[in-house]
């Protein structure tokens, strides 16, 4: 499969001038809210993250994705896996488990974004789930921007990647084009453009 392919036809890997959440830019955003608008887009790209973590031999009762970001992957993902799906939100800046979702003592549950970049958002969702009494047992999303290491990835964690190395994470494909600080971005230093902040925390 490969899913830089599906990104570019479904014009979701964006180029120009953007600031990430993190406050540093580059001249690509991954925006894969527009991967999975198309429901049979969503259940293939699910179905393969799916596979990978069946083969894997890892039992999950749970997924959960952090909102908002994350919610059509885990949900989808969830169902190709068929077990229980609850999602965490921010709530005064602080991610939270609430709307009735209850998660048992040793419950195993796998966090699942659309993108983990450090893996920051998935990290505070886990600490709820564990703050409940459950067992995070790995970490899943549909595309992981190179910081963090993956299964079956060569590509080594670096050292700002907030997942645990001792939890498996699982991804469908690797992008690991360049980000600058922003004292360091060339977009910035030409003065032909100015940074936008796309996504879920910004346009």
């Amino acid at each position: 499969m490969n899913v830089e392919q599906i990104y570019k036809d479904s014009q979701a890997m964006l180029n120009g001038h953007f600031l990430l959440s993190s406050g540093n830019h580059s001249s690509v955003y991954l925006q894969s809210a527009k991967v999975l608008e198309d429901p049979k887009t969503a259940t293939k790209l699910a179905t393969a993250l799916a596979e990978q973590i069946k083969a894997s031999g890892l039992q999950i009762d749970t997924v959960c994705a952090p909102a908002l970001g994350g919610l059509i992957a885990g949900y989808a993902l969830a169902q190709a896996l068929d077990v229980r799906f609850i999602f965490a939100e921010r709530v005064d800046k602080k991610m939270t488990i609430r709307r009735g979702f209850e998660v048992s003592s040793g419950e195993k549950v796998l966090v699942c974004e659309d993108i983990i970049t450090t893996g920051g958002s998935a990290l505070e969702a886990a600490d709820q789930v564990e703050a409940l009494g459950g067992k995070i047992v790995g970490y899943a999303a549909l595309a992981n921007r190179g910081f963090c290491q993956r299964e079956n990835s060569d590509i080594s964690s670096k050292p700002n990647c907030k997942l645990p190395k001792d939890v498996p994470f699982f991804a469908l494909a690797d992008f690991t084009f360049e980000m600058y600080s922003p004292e360091d971005c060339p977009m910035c230093k030409e003065g032909k453009s100015e940074a936008i902040k796309p996504g879920s925390r910004g346009n």
